[in-house]
């Protein structure tokens, strides 16, 4: 199933925006084989919930032994694609980087998933999903008005920059591999994926119509229509009226007669009436009163919420017991599903370097290079 079905994948795990991209092209159809050190690594709770890891096998193997470096060799000549998270010269300093990899298979596409970048004075430091935003501008971007940058959680980082970006170029290069008979080595930074996503408000800060001011411009909450506001029960609407037709709309709703939005000297004013009006009433009234509406109102909801809109696209779903996020986009011939659950490191050894003919499975589990959980 899917519309990467056939595409073979080996995947060096790590943490945070590889194994994400590695769960997409899983969902996406490939077969993705997670090579594990014996034991595992950072895991944010115990491996059956570690969500990202869902939909591949897992093969814990000693990379400081050789015959388990050979061992992911065999893999890699049988792989369309290798992703790697390291810093930049650690998988090279194991024996598989791409050099090491386009010897054994010179088709391969070999992804390698950074926060810095392969190159740069800042390519050998640690960082997180926070550092990279500061420095491309996006974490700049976001909160009110005199107030700090606020933490977008891991998502812009981590998952948009980085494995997004790192999905997008390994499908790119495996297209172009399939008609140049060779691969390549896509370099993913979060740091200019975060960067690329800011496109749009650089031009219009070039344009005069974004100020570098938080809180000020259009749809960072300097408009008052696009915001979001308390109910009386302490949750929360969010309001994105931006075009007239959908802001009067939301005044209808409201049945308020407010400042003239045009006039930027009232957005104070404007912003005070729509929170003094939602505040009268609870977040599920609010959300009856708009429901079906064109105001672009929304209620704010948890995680895993299941407004009606939610469950009948069935976004989330229960799967082995746990409530997550099923596999998107959506596909109208070769669907996208959940296969397995995630892995315990290492809970498909044997079986799977079999299934990839690996030589020597037994061999390497008896000397430790390799681990069946």
């Amino acid at each position: 199933m899917g519309p990467l079905s056939g595409v073979k994948v080996v995947e060096l795990a790590g943490i945070g925006p590889a194994p994400f991209a590695c769960m997409m092209l899983a969902e996406l159809g490939a077969e993705v084989l997670r090579i594990d050190r014996p034991g595992g690594g950072l895991a944010f709770g115990p491996p059956e919930l570690d969500l990202v890891n869902r939909g591949r096998r897992s093969v814990a193997l000693d990379l400081k032994n050789p015959a388990a470096v050979d061992a992911v060799l065999q893999l890699v000549a049988e792989a369309d694609v290798l992703v790697e998270g390291f810093r930049p010269g650690v998988a090279e300093r194991l024996g598989l980087g791409p050099e090491q990899c386009h010897a054994v298979n010179p088709k391969l596409v070999y992804g390698r998933m950074t926060g810095w970048g392969q190159d740069g004075p800042l390519a050998q430091t640690a960082g997180h999903d926070i550092d990279y935003l500061a420095l491309s501008g996006a974490l700049h971007l976001i909160g009110r008005a005199g107030g700090p940058p606020q933490v977008p959680a891991n998502l812009l980082g981590d998952f948009a920059g980085g494995s997004l970006y790192l999905v997008v170029g390994v499908l790119a290069a495996v297209v172009e591999a399939r008609g140049s008979g060779r691969g390549q080595v896509v370099d993913a930074a979060i740091v200019d994926g975060a960067a690329h996503l800011t496109t749009m408000l650089l031009g219009a800060l070039a344009g005069g119509s974004w100020k570098q001011e938080r809180g000020t411009n259009l749809l960072d909450t300097g408009a008052p229509f696009y915001d979001v506001y308390e109910t009386s029960d302490g949750e929360f609407m969010a309001v994105g009226a931006l075009e007239p037709q959908f802001y009067d709309e939301l005044i209808r709703l409201l049945r308020i007669n407010p400042p003239d939005r045009y006039d930027v000297a009232s957005w104070p004013e404007l912003q005070k009436v729509l929170a003094e009006t939602f505040a009268l009433k609870t977040q599920a009234e609010w959300t009856e009163v708009f429901d079906g509406s064109d105001a672009c109102v929304s209620p704010v909801l948890p995680l895993a919420g299941d407004h009606p809109h939610l469950v009948a696209r069935g976004i989330f779903i229960e799967k082995d017991g746990v409530r997550q996020a099923a596999p998107a986009p959506r596909f109208s011939r070769t669907a996208s599903e959940l296969t397995q659950p995630p892995a315990r490191p290492g809970e498909h050894t044997r079986d799977a370097l079999t299934d990839w003919g690996v030589t020597g499975v037994e061999e390497l589990l008896a000397s430790g290079a390799a681990v069946q959980a």
